[in-house]
């Protein structure tokens, strides 16, 4: 996927016309890319569109107009787009309760980087988590993964699953074939 570059982004004043257009047409590509394995981890597949958006939404927060931090911003951003023959996903560990027991519960989750799997067809495929996102103790409530997919065509063929198969948490989800489509959409 080709990686964004500042021209590709709005300028602030312009961002600020077009922004919410721009969130329906993100909000409207994050349907077929956001799948929710069990009831407290969501996967949202990253693309060049999603990543924009995040970029753009730190820019405006931040009020950031630099072109040296425009550039920092994307090139940190860029690390999230999949590369050749992969797809690269934002895990959201989301988990509710008082913070010590959301603190303990993230705990339990120790090891999850051995335990995120995806399944296309008769292929299992190890998720890739970024390293230092846990560490006896402390898992991050967000992790990032990539998963490389050696057969494309068997993504949009189907059936394909998230696993998640921690001793703490274990569950599945079947990919429905609109998000075997976009993904597909990342690996061509």
């Amino acid at each position: 996927m080709q990686p964004l570059n500042p021209k590709d982004l709005w300028p602030l004043p312009v961002y600020e016309g077009v922004r919410d257009r721009f969130r329906k047409e993100v909000i409207a590509a994050k349907k077929d890319r956001r799948v929710q394995v069990g009831p407290e981890m969501t996967f949202v597949f990253e693309n060049r569109i999603t990543v924009k958006f995040q970029v753009q939404e730190i820019l405006r927060i931040e009020r950031i107009t630099d072109a040296a931090q425009v550039a920092e911003e994307v090139e940190g951003f860029n690390s999230m787009l999949p590369g050749a023959g992969e797809l690269s996903a934002t895990l959201m560990i989301e988990l509710t309760g008082s913070d010590a027991d959301v603190k303990e519960r993230l705990a339990r989750l120790f090891g999850l980087r051995d335990h995120v799997w995806l399944e296309v067809g008769d292929t299992r495929v190890k998720g890739e988590l970024e390293p230092n996102r846990e560490e006896p103790g402390r898992v991050s409530s967000v992790q990032y993964v990539r998963f490389k997919v050696p057969d494309a065509p068997a993504l949009l063929r189907g059936p394909a699953a998230l696993v998640i198969d921690h001793p703490s948490y274990g569950h599945r989800a079947t990919l429905p074939d609109a998000v075997r489509r976009s993904l597909a959409q990342d690996l061509t």
